[in-house]
């Protein structure tokens, strides 16, 4: 629950703030430019990481190797891609993040975590 109030409330409040003393920093329309930039810029670069991912997955597949590490890329990938996509400057540092692979590699042991704790914890509740 507390996710969502940061996600939904404490996030976008942030965007907003940031892209208005980005205006009155830079100007309208080159923050306008910028976000655009980093859409079409991010759109770019997930479909090439997501690509990657596909090639090591179905190497690893072919291989007979375990898969986890190219499906959490994939994951990551995929965030990483639609947070590139949200305006904002927090979101696209966070989604450049995902999408790096350096740093997807540092970032992946903390999603795990994350991960491991919610199922453990029994807050992913899947719907049919």
């Amino acid at each position: 629950m507390r996710y969502l109030l940061f996600i939904f409330i404490i996030v976008p409040a942030l965007e907003i703030s940031l892209l208005m003393l980005s205006g009155k920093a830079i100007g309208i329309l080159p923050t306008f430019l910028l976000i655009l930039a980093t859409g079409f810029l991010g759109a770019y670069f997930a479909k090439k990481q997501g690509m990657n991912v596909v090639v090591k997955l179905r190497e690893d597949l072919q291989n007979g190797r375990f898969i986890g590490e190219a499906v959490m890329d994939g994951v990551c990938v995929l965030v990483g891609g639609l947070l590139l996509l949200t305006p904002g400057f927090v979101t696209d540092i966070s989604g450049f993040l995902l999408l790096l692979p350096y740093t997807r590699r540092w970032l992946q042991p903390l999603l795990l975590g994350l991960f491991r704790r919610s199922f453990q914890n029994n807050n992913i509740i899947i719907m049919k």
